[in-house]
């Protein structure tokens, strides 16, 4: 059996769904909110690359390196970005959450939050991870504030690690959380949540 295998996670704000085309025209509404291919530093597909991004993130999860999910608003019903199970190392259960982005009308809310959660109690109660890693651009100012406000810490950084979207050289910031921080990490983000028990679920 792959590890991990595609699942559907469910709580209050959000529901993370395996990735599929169903959800094709609801990431390309999404993708328009902010018209967020234009973000140099991040790789977010332009609408009319969304079919193919799905297609790319579909090949990645056949050959065991990613489990991609659509994040999908439980209030509209509607999928409102993406995120992924990335560097899928089953040996070592060890692997990256990224590929993320989600349309602009929901960023910095509670929706991002609950989605992190579930996704790294996933990893660590379900998958028993020892490590979960985010990456991002060194530049990237506001995914490293939120990937440090997660409790994430900075394990270093890949120098003209890959090229980015415009065609410059990366740097690359590396964060992770390892399994022994994670009932502190939990703590905080129920707490960010503003309840004791998150309403977490999955299927």
């Amino acid at each position: 059996m792959p590890w991990p295998e595609p699942v559907t996670l469910r709580g209050s704000h959000v529901t993370l769904e395996p990735l599929t085309h169903a959800r094709h025209n609801d990431l390309v509404e999404a993708v328009r909110d902010g018209e967020l291919w234009k973000l140099w530093y991040t790789f977010i597909p332009p609408a009319e690359q969304m079919k193919a991004e799905i297609d790319r993130r579909l090949q990645q999860q056949s050959q065991g390196n990613a489990v991609p999910f659509a994040v999908v608003d439980v209030a509209s019903g509607a999928a409102v970005g993406m995120t992924c199970y990335l560097n899928i190392d089953a040996e070592n259960r060890r692997l990256e959450i990224g590929a993320t982005w989600y349309r602009q009308r929901v960023q910095r809310t509670a929706l991002n939050t609950e989605c992190k959660l579930m996704l790294l109690t996933h990893a660590f109660e379900r998958l028993d991870c020892i490590a979960v890693e985010f990456r991002t651009h060194f530049l990237n100012q506001q995914s490293r504030r939120a990937i440090e406000r997660l409790g994430a810490k900075l394990d270093g950084i890949l120098r003209s690690h890959r090229f980015s979207s415009d065609g410059t050289l990366r740097d690359t910031c590396v964060y992770s959380i390892v399994a022994s921080e994670w009932p502190a990490v939990r703590s905080h983000l129920r707490h960010r949540l503003g309840r004791s028990a998150p309403a977490l679920g999955s299927s």
